[in-house]
């Protein structure tokens, strides 16, 4: 009944993320074609500063269609988008339900207020991993409609980056969800904090060792082949901890 209650609670979020996250991959291998054909139609710019390097490579990257995958989707529309609805499938619980008068039968449920929360947890994560891993998985699918190919060991490799590093805005939402008894505040913060990080990124990439951004979109994988092992264990060791304080400050909470 727990894991029926928390799918009925986060469905919609989900179901919508995942029809807007396949038709982000299919217009991103159909529209591939035209990209290349403006590519070579048009002169290279002349930019200078942080801005003008990501987009020399940007478009050194699309002229091929892995680094085109790589760095329009998984780098930008795919990790932006995910990132949205890892922090909407965050909001809500019991705070705001009790807000609303809603929690009392949910707390009349024969379990632990731990339970409750893991559940609701566990049923998210879920969801998570499945807008993480399935429009991925369709790249090798569709690429075959335009003639190209894509793997799907790549596919199942991104995919995972940006789940396990990606779930520690959907921890940090779920414990501000514990804090605050609105559904809006948690997100925004977080929502705020992931711009940041992203312009952190964007600007002082040459400066900074590591980014969550890089992290998420597997970027070392793409250059490299080798995976971020201690970057993905550091992202997993801080939302398990963070869901942990997150259980913790429901079972002290007076409702």
């Amino acid at each position: 009944m727990l894991w029926y209650k928390s799918w009925l609670e986060t469905r919609w979020r989900f179901v919508i993320g995942l029809v807007l996250l396949v038709f982000s991959a299919m217009s991103t291998v159909f529209t591939y074609p035209e990209v290349l054909r403006l590519i070579s139609a048009a002169p290279a710019p002349d930019l200078g500063g942080a801005l003008g390097r990501r987009v020399t490579e940007t478009l050194s990257l699309a002229r091929d269609f892995r680094g085109y995958v790589w760095s329009q989707w998984f780098r930008q529309n795919l990790l932006q988008m995910w990132g949205i609805f890892a922090v909407l499938l965050g909001t809500g619980g019991l705070v705001s339900q009790a807000s609303g008068g809603g929690a009392i039968f949910t707390l009349s449920l024969p379990a632990s207020r731990g339970r409750l929360l893991g559940v609701r947890a566990a049923t998210a994560l879920g969801e998570l991993l499945i807008l993480a891993m399935i429009p991925p998985l369709l790249l090798p699918l569709l690429s075959a409609g335009i003639g190209q190919s894509y793997a799907v060991g790549d596919a199942l490799v991104h995919g995972a980056c940006l789940f396990v590093a990606g779930t520690m805005f959907f921890s940090f939402t779920f414990f501000l969800s514990t804090v605050f008894a609105d559904v809006w505040r948690p997100a925004l913060i977080v929502l705020c904090l992931a711009t940041v990080l992203g312009l952190f990124d964007l600007i002082l990439r040459d400066v900074l060792p590591f980014s969550i951004v890089r992290l998420m979109s597997g970027e070392s994988y793409f250059r490299t082949g080798g995976l971020p092992w201690a970057g993905l264990l550091a992202s997993a060791g801080v939302s398990a901890a963070t869901l942990y304080a997150a259980t913790r400050n429901i079972a002290r909470r007076d409702f």
